[in-house]
C-alpha cells in the first residue's frame, strides 16, 4: 500500500508548472476578452471600452458594451468554462480520453428536445429550458441503462451513450426533413452552436446552476484522483464507486446541459481542453478541474471571438471544431512522442 500511495503522489506531482499555467491561461484570457470588447462591427479603442463600461462617454458606445458585447463574452465564459469541466469530469469518471458530453448522449437528448421545438413551431422560447431538461433526462437514461444491481459498469455506460445518441440523432434527421424550409435553417443553427444574439437573459436562466456545478465538481477532485488508480484501489481506500460515479455524472451532466440550452452543440471544447490542461499541470484533478473550467472559457470566447473577424460570422460550433481537430490530433501525436520516449 506505501508503494502504490508513493507512485500515487508522483503521478500527481505537477512539479513547477503549475503557477506559470496558470498565469498563461489567466493572462490569456483577460487579453482576449479585451479584444472582445474592442473587436466589432463598430472597432472601439480601450479607453473607449473603459469609459463605456465605466456608464461615462457616448451612450451608443455603452449601448454596445453593456447590451451586445459584454452579454456575449459572459455567456461564452459561462458555457466554455461548463464544457471544458463536464469533459474533464467525464474523462476522470470514465477513465477514457475520448469521453465528453456527446459521448453518453446528453448533447443529443438536448438536442433531440430543442429540434422538435424549432420544427414544429410550439413554443420556441421554450427552447434552451426544453434542451436543459432533455440533456438531463438523457443523462438520467443512460445511466439507468449503465447500472448492473447496485453498481456502473463503465462499458455497458458508453454503449447505452452510443446508442441512445444514434436513436436520437436518426429522429433529428426524421425532424429537419420533415420541417419547413424556414424553419430548418434555425435548427441547423442551433445543432451547430452559436452565441450570436445571447444575451442577459441566457445568462441569468443557465449562469447560477453553472456556477452551483462548477463549485461541486471542484469538490469532486479527490474522488476523481482516487478513481484513476483503479477500482480495486479507490475500494480500499474508502471509496464508494457507485456514490462517487453518480455525483461526478450528475455534474457533469448538469453542466452540459446548461452549457447545452444557452448555445447549443458545440463539439471538442470538453474533449481537447482537458488534455491540454494535463499536459500542462500532470494528471491530479486538483488542478486540471479548475484549469478544465478556465481553459474552456479562453478556447470558446478566443472561437468566439475568430467567428467575428470575417465579412460573415460563422457560428462559434463549427470554428471550435475547424480549430479542435487539428489540436486534438496534435495533443495525440505529442502524447504519443512522450510514451515512446518515456
Amino acid at each position: 500500500m506505501a508503494i502504490q500511495l508513493s507512485r500515487l503522489q508522483m503521478y500527481w506531482q505537477t512539479g513547477d508548472r503549475t503557477l506559470p499555467s496558470v498565469l498563461l491561461l489567466v493572462g490569456g484570457l483577460l487579453l482576449t476578452i479585451l479584444i472582445s470588447l474592442c473587436q466589432g462591427a463598430i472597432p472601439l479603442s480601450p479607453m473607449e471600452v473603459w469609459q463605456a463600461l465605466m456608464h461615462r462617454g457616448d451612450s451608443l458606445h455603452q449601448t454596445i458594451v453593456w447590451e451586445l458585447r459584454l452579454p456575449r463574452i459572459v455567456a461564452a465564459l459561462v458555457v466554455g468554462a461548463a464544457l471544458g469541466m463536464s469533459g474533464a469530469l467525464l474523462q476522470g469518471m470514465l477513465r477514457n480520453g475520448l469521453a465528453d458530453p456527446f459521448v453518453l448522449g446528453i448533447s443529443a437528448g438536448a438536442g433531440l428536445v430543442a429540434i422538435a421545438l424549432l420544427t414544429l413551431n410550439v413554443l420556441q422560447a421554450w427552447v434552451p429550458l426544453g434542451a436543459w431538461f432533455g440533456a438531463l433526462l438523457t443523462a438520467a437514461l443512460v445511466y439507468g441503462l449503465g447500472l448492473v444491481g447496485r453498481s456502473i459498469a463503465i462499458e455497458r455506460l458508453i454503449l447505452a451513450g452510443v446508442a441512445v445518441s444514434s436513436l436520437f440523432g436518426a429522429i433529428q434527421t426524421t425532424l429537419l426533413l420533415l420541417a419547413d424550409d424556414g424553419r430548418i435553417q434555425a435548427a441547423l443553427n442551433w445543432l451547430i452552436g452559436s452565441l450570436n444574439g445571447r444575451g442577459w437573459p441566457e445568462v441569468a436562466m443557465a449562469g447560477p446552476y453553472v456556477a452551483i456545478a462548477l463549485l461541486g465538481g471542484c469538490l469532486l477532485a479527490r474522488d476523481l484522483n482516487l478513481l484513476a488508480l483503479g477500482e480495486d484501489l479507490a475500494m480500499g481506500l474508502g471509496t464508494s464507486l457507485l456514490r462517487s460515479r453518480l455525483l461526478i455524472g450528475a455534474v457533469a451532466s448538469l453542466l452540459a446541459a446548461s452549457a447545452v440550452s444557452m448555445a447549443g452543440l458545440i463539439g471538442f471544447v470538453g474533449l481537447v481542453v482537458p488534455h491540454g490542461v494535463r499536459l500542462l499541470v500532470g494528471y491530479d484533478y486538483r488542478w486540471v478541474l479548475p484549469l478544465s473550467a478556465l481553459g474552456g472559457a479562453w478556447v470558446l470566447l478566443l472561437a468566439d471571438l475568430l467567428s467575428r473577424l470575417g465579412a460573415i460570422e460563422l457560428p462559434v460550433g463549427a470554428v471550435t471544431a475547424l480549430l479542435g481537430s487539428p489540436l486534438f490530433i496534435w495533443l495525440l501525436y505529442r502524447r504519443s512522442g512522450r510514451r515512446r520516449n518515456g
